[in-house]
């Protein structure tokens, strides 16, 4: 029997294969008609399948994070050390941060 974290880590990368554009996890979640509730299960979801699709594709393909960013000052948060959005710009304290976008992307040999 499946648990319900692989069916909707399925569920996502279907919906990641089908995009050709980055999505967030609100793009993810409208997609999949998600309640809010489910906000940190697509977020770890995410995370698993950033390991496993490039093991299970043999490198051919990665899963890539457009990194969220400041919109009042543009500070660029690139060592997330968790796939997240930030609540607030360590450098002007800003809270308008944009959220991650994910995409599944083939690698070029």
């Amino acid at each position: 029997m499946e648990s319900v974290e692989e069916t909707l880590r399925r569920r996502v990368l279907k919906v990641l294969e089908n995009s050709s554009e980055p999505l967030t996890v609100n793009d993810i979640m409208m997609e999949l008609g998600l309640k809010p509730s489910f906000r940190k299960l697509v977020y770890e979801s995410l995370s698993h399948l950033a390991k496993s699709v490039r093991r299970k594709s043999k490198g051919r393909k990665a899963l890539v994070m457009r990194a969220p960013y400041c919109l009042n000052c543009g500070y660029v948060f690139r060592d997330l050390k968790r796939i997240r959005k930030p609540s607030k710009c360590p450098k002007c304290k800003s809270e308008r941060i944009t959220p991650p976008a994910f995409m599944l992307v083939k690698i070029q040999d």
